[in-house]
This record gives structure tokens, sequence and C-alpha cells, in this order.
């Protein structure tokens, strides 16, 4: 078996950024010298994937609008589920829905049951990118070898992180790179949480999801969760598997001004062509702040 599909549900209005986001998709905003969607798609292919849906918004017409062929790409004629581009590298095929709703993160993984029919397929949040050494190709390894329902990367969190995250439980060591998953719990706080391994935005499910989800009753604001289909699911003895992030590798986010900053500076004092002379930069910006020395952004010989 193959994964080559993949859900990316990219339909949130991102309010928590406004008023960067009035007017702009949080998945359109730079990480680094590309676009927080372009990465994601980057990192889907990456891992074998061919076929990726965005589920977008009425407000997002420039997700598609990025990934257009105007732009020199070849174009291929829609099918059914939407319309397709050639990716720029040849590798995958972009199809985009929209959700028709701030209906929660359930409904919107629940809107690719027909593009992702009777395969397993990937889930990546449209809002963050991972980096390091391949975690996503490795969660695909580890979700075939195991022949698991559901498979997600999780991430170690502070206490306070437990507020913030759904934090999964872990039983015995599958391998050297995956834990059994036994439950998960959204948001439940450190007095209750079952451990610190928080999911990190990437999941593979078997297509068994989609009835958990059709089961689902929608909370505060008529939201359906994935979560509740995830713990549905693993209560009825499908087989779940957690990956861990592995030193070096970093789960980075958009979702609020503070996380993107950082995730922005990451990206740019690591990158390979600008990062070098950022650094320097950015040393000697944080001198003048904190020490009075000369401001960088001035002609030295003032």
């Amino acid at each position: 078996m193959r994964i080559t599909r993949a859900v990316v549900p990219a339909a949130g209005r991102g309010t928590r950024l406004y008023p960067i986001t009035k007017a702009q998709p949080k998945e359109m905003l730079p990480l680094g010298t590309r676009p927080v969607i372009q990465s994601v798609a980057e990192e889907l292919t990456g891992a074998g994937v061919t076929d990726i849906l965005l589920i977008t918004a009425e407000s997002k017409r420039v997700i598609e609008d990025h990934f257009d062929p105007s732009s020199g790409l070849t174009y291929a004629e829609a099918p059914a589920e939407g319309r397709r581009y050639a990716f720029p590298t040849d590798s995958a095929r972009i199809y985009t829905i929209r959700q028709g709703g701030a209906l929660g993160l359930g409904h919107a993984v629940a809107c690719g049951a027909q593009f992702v029919g009777d395969e397993h397929f990937v889930v990546a949040l449209g809002d963050c990118i991972m980096t390091g050494p391949e975690p996503l190709q490795r969660l695909v390894k580890a979700h075939l070898r195991h022949r698991a329902d559901l498979s997600i990367i999780v991430q170690q969190v502070g206490r306070e992180g437990t507020k913030r995250y759904g934090i999964v439980a872990t039983g015995e060591r599958l391998d050297e790179t995956a834990l059994r998953m036994t439950d998960i719990v959204e948001k439940p706080g450190p007095d209750v949480a079952p451990g610190r391994l928080a999911v990190a935005a990437r999941y593979i499910f078997s297509p068994a999801l989609f009835g958990y989800l059709s089961d689902v009753t929608a909370g505060l604001g008529g939201e359906i969760q994935l979560t509740d289909a995830i713990h549905a699911m693993l209560a009825d003895g499908l087989k779940g598997v957690a990956v861990p992030l592995m030193p070096g590798e970093h789960r980075l986010d958009v979702g609020n001004v503070a996380s993107y900053g950082r995730a922005f500076i990451r990206m740019m004092l690591t990158d390979a062509d600008q990062g070098e002379a950022l650094q320097s930069y950015a040393a000697k910006l944080l001198a003048h702040i904190n020490e009075g020395t000369p401001d960088p952004d001035l002609p030295s010989d003032l």
C-alpha cells in the first residue's frame, strides 16, 4: 500500500493574527522565502503524496491563485473533485474545495471523503510546517509498518502547553520511532493531562475516520471536533500510532502573532542563502537595543 492522497484544512479565519490576516490568509504568510501553504505542499510531495486537496473558504481565493497555472505552470483539465493544477515540481496535483462555514476541523476533514475514497490519507494542517530530518516520511513508514488505522506526529510540550493542544496517551513502544496510542484528550490542562505528548498537526487515517466523523456531535459553535472522532476510534480498538518529533525537528505554526514571529525568525536565520547575513545583522541589532552599540541600519561612517 502507498499513501498518495492528502487533505489540507486551510479554511480558518486567522482572527488571532488580525490585522495581518484581514485581507490575507494566514496560510499565505511567508515563512522564510515561501508561503506556509507552499512549504506544506512541498513537505507532502516529499513524503510521496501525489494528490492534495486544499479545504479553503470564501475569503481564501488567493490560496487557489498561488497554485494557478497562469504563473507558467502546466494546466490540467479540472476533474469532478475541484480544480486541478500541476504543482511547480510536477510531482503532485492540487485540488481545492470550500468548506462552507466555520464548522470545525473534523468537518473540514470530512469534506475530503469523496476525494479520499477508500484509501489511507494524510491530514496536514495548512497553517504550520515541519522542519528537520523528514518527520512526515517517518510517520508514513510507521503507519504502514504497523498497519495502523490512525497515526499522529506528536511533540513534547511543557505543563502549560497541555492547555493548548490535544494530548495523547501512549502505551508500549512499537519500535525506535513509534509508540502505541491509547487515547487522546483535547486541551486537558496539566492536572488531568495523560502525558506531555501533544498532537503536532500531521495525521494519517484510514477511511474509517469518515464514519466516526459522521457520528460526532457538534460542540460549542456547532463545530465538529477531529479529536472526538479519534477518541472514538481508539475506544473501539482501532490501532493508533504516535510518532514523536526527533531532536532537530520542529513544528512551526502561524496560529498567533507570537508563534508566527518565532517561526519567521527561525526560518530566516536558518535559511541556506540568507541565514548567515541575517544572523550577523540580528546580533548587531540586539547589541544596539540592549547595549547601545551603533544602529546596524544606519551608515557606519556617520
